[in-house]
């Protein structure tokens, strides 16, 4: 009896782990994109510019569960970030492909201030 409950169990676990890897995420409308290196954590470059990581940044991985800075150093990747008061990067998204497909997202906060978000289908339109 017991195995069987623990078989039907198994596979309704891995019956719902595909659904699970679709949801979509959800950016706040001040995530800007731009490409990251980090190299020596907290100094990383954002889109070949000299930055640093705020204290307590959060990194979250394609899988959405946060990722360690030293595990990414000398990875260049594609992101989404957000920025603290002092111009830091606090929360940083790595893209999965499908979201790096979705364009146009805004690199700057200029373009940002000019296009408008729709934050339920997660677009920018320029005006």
């Amino acid at each position: 009896m017991f195995r069987r409950m623990f078989a039907l169990f198994a596979v309704l676990g891995l019956a719902i782990l595909p659904a699970a890897a679709q949801v979509q995420r959800h950016f706040p409308a001040d995530a800007l994109r731009g490409a990251l290196l980090i190299e020596n954590a907290p100094e990383v470059t954002l889109n070949g510019v000299p930055a640093r990581l705020a204290p307590g940044a959060r990194i979250r991985g394609q899988n959405n569960m946060l990722a360690m800075s030293g595990t990414l150093a000398g990875q260049r990747l594609l992101v989404h970030y957000t920025l603290d008061a002092n111009g830091h990067l606090r929360d940083i998204w790595i893209l999965t492909p499908e979201e790096a497909a979705r364009r146009p997202w805004p690199a700057t906060p200029q373009e940002a201030a000019n296009w408008v978000f729709d934050s339920g289908a997660q677009t920018w339109t320029r005006r």
